[in-house]
């Protein structure tokens, strides 16, 4: 086995350092975990290069700490109650402005005054407040079941009955029995790793993707691969290639307004990317959470493919609200029960609360009015958003036909990461290129969501950035 590098460029420079910190990294990435046998003295010194008299001190050390304890002719094993799994050690160390979770992160904890074209949500003023109310001042009538009970396993069976029909004018075929409620469109991705993959288990996404993807799939110890997304979706030449060789579990994707770039996929692409599913058994978990924003619905993957190999899933975040917890998970029938299962494992159910509330907004005709005009609304702020970028030589590398996204090349190959530095010093949280893309390929695109560019502040901030 080569040299582990870790041990050669520890933070004080001494090898004995190194080899701790090597230990400490595979403890907090749960690759040791609790109760394992570490290396024998002689097969760490190989791994990481050094001698074992390094090593023996490195291990005292350790033991000292409390990090790991010996057992008298049986080794060194790995303490009880160690460091907790830190989700941003696991894979390369990136820079901080690059990380999967910054955006996130510099977002939900942003002061009021902060604005975010970062983001991936609407402002709270394009969100039906006023349905929400009445939607709530309805439950607070309700029946004490609905204010006080667990809900049902598979969620409220009038609202899986709407998200069927909903489902139905995409021409996905799912009954409201192969629908089960989650509390979000994360949560439906969470429990479908845990359901589906095993630690090591290869996943394909998309590159550019929602930079969550990588997070929690790191989460599950899955081995990511990525395949190049264009302006009518993967690669199919690229996809089949990989797929072939890194003989992927499952492929998580947006069909519709793909997050970040706002492309469609095509039809000639979706069934390029049904077949080789087919061929090389692999499953597809299509993310269609930003469908209610489209003009014109495009292809979606469930529905040329049916739920076989497709699990379709959604949720009301970006288009409700992002405090009423409700997505959802279509799936094949055979796989309700064993989801079922885990859900109660790991939840117990569903919530009355948050169903019922987006129940009342879906059967009053609201949200579909709220949404005629959401869609009129993103349709004027991604043109005005446009102009204004172009006017600062950022241009859009696909320009989508609705939604909330725009992907934008920086001028002069600028670096998007140290933008969105300077503009956070500015009070501004940007989305550099980079957290989208696992192979780091988009280091001068940037995100723009539209609905969040109303204030002027926005593009004399990025003026400025560009120019440090």
């Amino acid at each position: 086995m080569s040299p582990d590098p870790v041990a050669k460029t520890s933070g004080n420079g001494t090898l004995v350092a190194g080899v701790m910190t090597t230990i400490r990294d595979r403890i907090s990435a749960r690759s040791l975990l609790s109760g394992d046998r570490l290396p024998s003295i002689r097969a760490l010194a190989r791994q990481t290069g050094v001698s074992n008299s390094t090593v023996v001190e490195a291990y005292d050390r350790l033991v000292a700490d409390g990090i790991i304890h010996s057992r008298r002719g049986a080794g060194f094993y790995v303490s009880p109650h160690t460091a907790p799994l830190s989700i941003a050690q696991i894979g390369p160390k990136l820079d901080r402005a690059i990380d999967p979770f910054w955006v996130s992160r510099q977002s939900l904890d942003a002061a009021p005054d902060m604005l975010k074209p970062g983001c991936g949500w609407l402002p709270p003023d394009w969100m039906p407040e006023k349905s929400i109310r009445r939607a709530l001042r309805n439950l607070s009538r309700a029946s004490d079941d609905i204010l006080t009970e667990y809900g049902t396993v598979l969620g409220l069976g009038p609202l899986r009955q709407i998200l069927s029909r909903r489902m139905a004018d995409h021409g996905i075929d799912a009954s409201p029995d192969q629908i089960i409620l989650t509390e979000s469109g994360t949560q439906a991705i969470d429990m479908l790793c845990r359901f589906l993959i095993e630690p090591g288990d290869t996943v394909l996404i998309d590159d550019p993707c929602y930079f969550n993807f990588q997070a929690l799939l790191r989460a599950h110890r899955a081995n990511i691969v990525s395949v190049p997304f264009t302006a009518n979706g993967p690669d199919t030449d690229a996809f089949a290639t990989i797929v072939k060789t890194a003989k992927p579990r499952l492929y998580i994707t947006n069909s519709g307004l793909h997050n970040p770039t706002g492309a469609c996929l095509s039809p000639m692409n979706a069934h390029s990317v049904l077949k080789i599913a087919e061929q090389h058994d692999m499953i597809v978990i299509e993310d269609d959470i930003f469908a209610d924003f489209e003009n014109t619905p495009s292809p979606r993957l469930a529905a040329l493919g049916g739920l076989a190999r497709v699990i379709h899933i959604g949720s009301f975040s970006k288009t409700l609200s992002a405090s009423v917890r409700c997505g959802f998970i279509a799936a094949h029938a055979d796989w309700i029960d064993g989801l079922t299962d885990l859900k109660i494992a790991t939840g117990f159910s569903s919530s009355n609360l948050s169903p019922e509330l987006v129940h009342t907004v879906l059967k009053d005709g609201t949200y579909r009015k709220h949404m005629d005009a959401v869609r009129g609304r993103l349709a004027r702020a991604m043109a005005h958003t446009a102009s204004r970028l172009a006017d600062l030589g950022i241009t859009p590398a696909i320009m989508p036909d609705a939604g909330i996204f725009l992907w934008c090349a920086l001028p002069d190959k600028v670096d998007a990461a140290t933008v969105a530095r300077h503009a956070l010093n500015d009070g501004v949280v940007l989305a550099p290129g980079n957290v989208f893309s696992l192979s780091q390929s988009a280091p001068h695109l940037m995100r723009f969501n539209v609905a969040q560019c109303e204030n002027p502040k926005v593009f004399d901030v990025l003026k400025r950035a560009i120019r440090s």
